[in-house]
């Protein structure tokens, strides 16, 4: 009982914490592309840092505490971009 309370909690507390989104987007090749989906990301609420790798392909995203994004939300943005979506990834 002790270990289902305590696995039930942790999964709780884990919602109070930013999150780390990474995002593999096919299309980006320069500076500007990277800045152009930096602003779009970071005019959101919920965005606490974002962070746009040219040579991995990668766009960090992380969470303010208690804020989600949708992975609906983040593919329209960087779709909209003129971009394409291979991944998403949570930790």
């Amino acid at each position: 009982m002790n270990k289902l309370i305590f696995l039930i909690s942790l999964l709780c507390a884990t919602n109070v914490f930013a999150s780390e989104i990474t995002v593999k987007v096919q299309g980006m090749v320069c500076s500007m592309c990277a800045q152009g989906i930096k602003k779009k990301f970071t005019q959101l609420d919920e965005v606490k840092e974002i962070n746009v790798n040219l040579d991995s392909k990668l766009v960090k995203i992380i969470t303010k505490e208690n804020k989600e994004i949708g992975n609906g939300l983040i593919k329209k943005i960087i779709t909209e971009a003129g971009y394409n979506v291979s991944t998403i990834e949570r930790k």
